[in-house]
């Protein structure tokens, strides 16, 4: 499909879902022209990118994520804005999109939630897709939502490539092959002394923020000083809090607790239990991990949501496929209970709690 197909297939998607939305855009405040060239340019990228068929049919491809959200960045700019936080070490665009309630002002509270930060961790990504249109159809009032599907855009496309050629290998890190969840500046050095026993447990990158999609998260968190946000991963079926690379308890760990019981609240049955996420177990650590760096750096109500409790099914050969460890053969559920559950934690920060 050349550009200009893709452009007339783009804008009649954008008008059957502006004739099928379940609520008709309220007035729109007319964003600052930096916004309005973010959203050209998401428009664009989705347009010279359409999704093309793929050996995963239930869950989506990039250009799937894209081409979903499309019409609603396109029909929608006083509730949803595209923006580009960044750009991956091959200089692929990091899309986010921020949804609020339009003909409003800014709402007083803020709320990020990220995913796909591990190359093979799909799931997250459909939890987070899923949110995104529930927020759609239905914007919070008193919480500014930011959302980043993919924040590893490397490690993702090289995954899709081996899902396309049959290939069986397993990926963790983005194109230079650093782990994005151990390349933060807070709680960087091991104290524990399992460390010795188990040094590879506490490893590290090289150097904090090393990586360009590490520091493009750091650069919104600074700007933006959420004060929630929700690091979506796979799998484990918990929902965990700081400290991540100390044993001690966070000064406020009661309230983060009590945070995570609310987010617990708005799954459907099996929910995930809160927890302090290095108390998982006694020797267990992450060291310069998102979840301590957004809360010890930038004083962010942070959580880690290991979303299922694993794809592996032994008696269909699961063990043997590393992309069916982390993701079931059929996402739907999961996304929509994930995405529940943060629509609790949006209703909480509205309500004041936290």
């Amino acid at each position: 499909m050349g550009y200009v197909g893709a452009m007339v297939h783009l804008l009649s998607a954008a008008l059957a879902f502006a004739l099928d939305a379940p609520t008709a855009p309220t007035a729109a405040i007319l964003p600052p022209p930096q916004v309005l060239t973010a959203r050209t340019g998401f428009l664009a990228w989705a347009a010279t990118h359409p999704p093309e068929p793929h050996p995963e049919p239930a869950y989506h491809f990039a250009e799937d994520v894209w081409a979903a959200l499309a019409p609603a960045v396109a029909t929608m700019p006083g509730r949803v804005q595209a923006f580009e936080l960044g750009r991956s070490t091959i200089d692929q665009p990091i899309w986010g999109f921020e949804v609020h309630e339009a003909g409003q002002p800014p709402a007083p509270r803020k709320l990020l939630v990220f995913a796909n930060i591990h190359a093979l961790e799909w799931v997250p990504t459909e939890a987070a897709l899923a949110f995104l249109q529930d927020l759609l159809a239905d914007p919070p009032e008193g919480v500014d939502v930011t959302v980043v599907p993919i924040l590893n855009p490397d490690g993702r496309y090289k995954v899709e490539d081996d899902l396309r050629a049959g290939r069986n290998v397993y990926r963790r890190g983005n194109w230079a092959n650093v782990d994005l969840n151990r390349d933060f500046a807070v709680n960087r050095e091991a104290e524990a002394v399992w460390k010795a026993v188990i040094p590879g447990r506490y490893t590290t990158s090289p150097e904090p923020l090393s990586q360009p999609e590490t520091r493009a998260l750091d650069a919104l968190a600074a700007a933006e000083r959420f004060d929630a946000a929700v690091s979506l991963h796979a799998f484990g079926g918990f929902i965990y809090y700081p400290w991540a690379g100390r044993w001690k308890r966070a000064e406020d760990w009661h309230e983060l607790h009590t945070l995570g019981l609310a987010m617990q609240a708005g799954m459907d049955a099996h929910a995930y239990r809160p927890r302090q996420l290095s108390r998982w177990g006694f020797f267990f650590r992450g060291q310069g991990m998102e979840l301590d760096h957004l809360y010890g750096r930038y004083g962010t109500r942070a959580f880690l949501v290991e979303t299922t409790r694993s794809g592996l099914n032994p008696f269909r050969g699961d063990l043997r496929t590393y992309f069916r460890w982390y993701n079931p053969r059929d996402p739907a559920p999961h996304a929509r209970s994930v995405a529940g559950m943060l629509r609790a934690l949006t209703t909480a920060l509205g309500d004041g709690l936290g």
